[in-house]
């Protein structure tokens, strides 16, 4: 996979989470710069909501957040990701097409900078990775299945 430059990925831990535990609570939140294309990244028992709280955040809403579930067959990790509704910029379509296709670094960049975790914890790289594609228009309103962290590494 690789399209990740990890020099361009700045990871921060919040108050409550380590490298390698807890596993559950454990939020991602990940925002980027269009200018320097770094990617910046908070790892924590929530979302950091003041990561995208900016208003050139909440105007794009391009930011990606995701947090490890206990599922039915173990945990999972469900992403999240803004198509359309309430206050975004750009058509539905165009702004799925862009998640789409940022989403392998995306998922690269989440496997990267959590991989302490993924070392502590080995099954975590054989979880369901869950893709909530949220927007008011049914076709692009979906959850779909993105293979495992393994995928990604």
């Amino acid at each position: 996979m690789k399209r990740l430059k990890p020099e361009k990925l700045h990871v921060q831990f919040a108050p409550g989470t380590e490298p390698a535990d807890p596993v559950m609570p454990r939020c991602y939140t990940l925002t980027h710069s269009d200018t320097t294309g770094d990617l910046y990244l908070t790892i924590g028992p929530g979302h950091n909501r003041e990561q995208i709280s900016d208003w050139h955040t909440r105007l794009l809403r391009d930011e990606v957040v995701a947090e490890w579930q206990e599922g039915a067959n173990g945990p999972a990790l469900h992403v999240h990701c803004h198509v359309s509704g309430r206050l975004s910029v750009g058509p539905a379509g165009w702004r799925n097409a862009i998640f789409r296709r940022e989403l392998p670094l995306v998922l690269e960049a989440f496997r990267f900078g959590d991989r302490r975790l993924f070392e502590a914890h080995p099954g975590l790289d054989r979880a369901t990775i869950l893709v909530h594609f949220h927007a008011t228009q049914s076709r692009y309103n979906r959850v779909e299945s993105w293979g495992a962290p393994a995928d990604y590494r």
